[in-house]
């Protein structure tokens, strides 16, 4: 029975999963296994999410790895609250603006050793299991310490992702002999195995977070950049702490929707929300050119803010209660033209205070469900793959300005901003939807996306990600690589919209583009109060699985 028989939109690809006692949903089938095993064999959600975030840097190194940095929102069953996790890492702290000022450098490289920031992933982990975890934490980690070892297929879609990057990063220390087969990437069904890997993780499984962050491991990752021009030091890595933050929210048609405060950029799809809130999307229609042009010119408000006002929060000139003001958003709304497309637009100025990736997403037979982001940006990350350890280190330093006088501007011991972004939305002080969905600037425009179907348009939590998406470029970038959006950037279309849409848009002002993407990547989990179960989906364009018992 095809999709649309049983959701009764043509673009889904099939109908929710359901399950009473717990569901997982991840990018990679094995890891959704993995999380499914340690859900049966005792753990909670808490201990499935470590577990498969482990499997997916493993199987899925084409977008994240315990070299990157990790968020979560973890909905907590027995206090009935959200707690949110911050585990990005800072800046090396013998690194300065002047330095790459010194030696003509307007922009930080892509790759290399001077974007890489401390990997604030394993921090996360024991964080998040001493709140709230149920298993050892050896056990949570067996299950990927095995593959690593005794290998696994690699996927279709990772493979063709893998094959990009080696071109890219074999010129990198330390890449080509972790990273490739005889030279290149495996291929799609090849026994991919990381026994460096496999002992970094039996290390921390044994040793904990100190292990990583204050031992041999540590100290094998400064003597490396050292020895190849990087700034990150064992002291760097000493140092690091996440930290525990509250997530914020906006209530849009009565369903809250949470994110975590900067320095990522989920406040920005609670921006689109609430300027869009006063327009009656459903009865515009999924795919209307007024649904699609109204999206769109919030979306350049939002980013516009973006570009000028998110960082670290120790950075902030602007508070986050301002920024997603439900009148602050009023004031932004007067710029929207419901007829023609803007070509450009500026940054708001609310009351001032003189302040590639993957997600997955887990629930318990208790009630807890865990929204969890985690990436090594642009993919596979720096290159700098230290010498025995199987994995990656992170590129986010890219992400910083290099100017004086902006909130995200390099500084020592600071964290960048960052894309990735988790989400959660509760109704009447209950858990709804543990959901993210990946992919840079598309996130938070996608996070708006799946909020604004599940409400407005009413569709299933699968149908909700199977709908054609709008993703919007040209806006300017925190990092100050782009301009001020002046010719109103361009509008990509999936396929899925029709010619009569794109004809009312091309007449309103909007350059299209039909392309192949990047539309992110979605998973999501919905708590089924009537009926005392969870349905879940995973991203029709990727090679994932939604899966329960």
């Amino acid at each position: 029975m095809s999709g649309d028989r049983i959701t009764g939109e043509t673009f889904a690809t099939r109908s929710d999963v359901i399950a009473e006692h717990g569901m997982a949903a991840t990018s990679h089938p094995l890891a959704t296994q993995v999380a499914l095993d340690i859900l049966k064999a005792g753990g909670n959600a808490v201990d499935a999410a470590i577990a498969a975030n482990a499997a997916t840097g493993l199987m899925e190194p084409t977008g994240n790895g315990i070299g990157g940095d990790f968020f979560v929102i973890v909905w907590d069953a027995e206090s009935e609250e959200l707690y949110g996790y911050n585990g990005s890492g800072r800046s090396p702290k013998s690194l300065s603006l002047e330095y790459f000022l010194e030696n003509d450098y307007s922009d930080i490289p892509q790759r290399g050793p001077l974007p890489v920031s401390v990997p604030g992933t394993i921090d996360g982990w024991f964080a998040m299991h001493e709140r709230f975890g149920r298993m050892d934490m050896a056990d949570i980690l067996a299950p990927t310490i095995e593959y690593a070892r005794q290998g696994h297929p690699v996927a279709d879609l990772i493979a063709w992702y893998w094959d990009r990057s080696v071109p890219v990063l074999e010129e990198y220390p330390g890449f080509v002999e972790q990273f490739t087969i005889d030279g290149r990437a495996p291929e799609a069904g090849e026994i991919w195995k990381n026994p460096g890997l496999a002992d970094t993780l039996e290390a921390v499984a044994e040793g904990g977070r100190d292990a990583f962050y204050k031992g041999d491991i540590a100290r094998s990752i400064g003597d490396f950049m050292e020895e190849h021009g990087g700034f990150l030091s064992y002291e760097d890595m000493a140092a690091h702490e996440g930290e525990w933050i509250d997530p914020v929210s906006t209530n849009y048609r009565g369903v809250d929707v949470w994110q975590l405060p900067p320095n990522g950029q989920g406040i920005a799809g609670l921006q689109i929300l609430n300027m869009l809130e006063a327009y009656d999307l459903a009865e515009y229609g999924f795919g209307s050119p007024e649904h699609v042009h109204l999206f769109t010119e919030a979306k350049k408000l939002a980013f516009e803010d973006r570009a000028r006002h998110y960082a670290d929060p120790e950075w902030m000139e602007v508070e986050v209660a301002d920024l997603i003001d439900k009148e602050y958003a009023a004031k932004r709304r007067e710029l929207i033209d419901p007829e023609r497309a803007a070509r450009t637009v500026e940054a708001g100025n609310p009351a001032l205070n003189q302040g590639d990736t993957i997600n997955l997403t887990t629930a318990d037979s208790d009630g807890n469900m865990v929204s969890l982001i985690q990436s090594n940006y642009r993919g596979m990350g720096s290159g700098m793959t230290p010498p025995g350890l199987g994995f990656i280190l992170q590129n986010r330093g890219e992400m910083f300005v290099l100017k004086e006088g902006h909130p995200n501007t390099f500084e020592p011991g600071k964290r960048p901003f960052h894309t990735i972004i988790p989400a959660f939305l509760t109704r009447d002080g209950k858990p709804w939807v543990s959901f993210a969905l990946m992919g840079g600037g598309m996130q938070p425009q996608g996070h708006a996306q799946i909020v604004i179907n599940l409400v407005d348009f009413e569709m299933s939590l699968q149908a909700a990600g199977d709908a054609p998406r709008i993703h919007h470029t040209g806006s300017t970038e925190p990092t100050g690589q782009a301009i001020q959006m002046t010719d109103g950037g361009v509008l990509n279309l999936e396929s899925g919209f029709s010619y009569d849409t794109v004809r009312a848009l091309m007449k309103m002002g909007h350059t299209i583009t039909w392309a192949l993407g990047p539309y992110g990547g979605y998973q999501a989990i919905m708590k089924d109060h009537e009926h005392g179960v969870y349905r879940g989906a995973s991203e029709s364009r990727k090679d994932g699985q939604a899966g329960g018992y």
